[in-house]
């Protein structure tokens, strides 16, 4: 395992599930750790118990649909620490329902947070890689987005677009400056299922999340193992699944 003593990671969804875990692995393997999210005061406390354990962490509070926010988050971990080598883009939500539903409101936040979310982070952060030479982005996508099931049609199609321009920025930096890494996790428990306002999806989706899901932290190591490689390894997907999902 190689050491994260050197790296500035910011994560945006970092007040539960995904992001949190990341925040406390990365923290607890030497990375300084810079923790964004709507939430203010969950992150901030997040951050405490960081540093009571001897990390370093900061915190940041960010809507990932607002640009201006991003650029805040970018900037606000330069003046911290100096630089950022990784930026988790994370943040997320999943207000799925059929399409017949016409649920016009839900395909917007979806390609708000998920889609335009990810965009903001890379407006943000690659003008800094290419100022200091290397930088890393790290997409949690979904296993959802591999094939297209009834009532996930918009959101597969969010993660997709954000799968397609990692693999653009991956062609457009073949100078070795910027690396990308779309991560997939199938079920994980999270309050993901919170964020659907089908009732019957929810219900089911937080069924099957306590019946197979994986931990949050079975993703966060596949984040450390990306971003741990050497700048001349870049990891451009991993799958996170349970082993008993279809």
């Amino acid at each position: 395992m190689l050491s994260l003593h050197d790296k500035t990671i910011a994560i945006t969804g970092a007040s539960g599930g995904i992001g949190e875990a990341t925040a406390r692995l990365l923290a607890h393997r030497g990375a300084a750790v810079v923790l964004a999210a709507r939430r203010g005061e969950r992150v901030d406390a997040i951050a405490r118990d960081i540093r009571e354990e001897g990390g370093r962490a900061a915190t940041c509070v960010v809507d990932v649909t607002k640009a201006e926010d991003l650029r805040r988050l970018v900037s606000a971990t330069v003046d911290e620490y100096g630089r950022i080598d990784v930026l988790v883009n994370n943040a997320g939500v999943a207000p799925i329902s059929p399409l017949v539903d016409l649920d016009t409101e839900g395909w917007s936040a979806m390609i708000d947070v998920n889609l335009r979310g990810m965009l903001n982070c890379v407006a943000a952060a690659l003008p800094v890689f290419h100022e200091q030479g290397s930088g890393h982005l790290v997409s949690i996508v979904s296993v959802a987005g591999l094939t297209t099931s009834p009532s996930m049609a918009v959101y597969a199609a969010t993660k997709n677009a954000v799968r397609t321009v990692h693999e653009g920025l991956r062609k457009e930096s073949t100078d070795g400056v910027v690396r990308t890494t779309a991560i997939s996790p199938g079920y994980v428990r999270t309050e993901l299922a919170d964020s659907m306002t089908d009732p019957h999806i929810r219900d089911v989706t937080r069924k099957n999340m306590d019946a197979m899901g994986i931990s949050p932290e079975a993703v966060a190591r596949a984040v450390a193992f990306a971003v741990e490689q050497p700048q001349d390894v870049e990891i451009g997907e991993i799958n996170v699944r349970p082993t008993v999902q279809g």
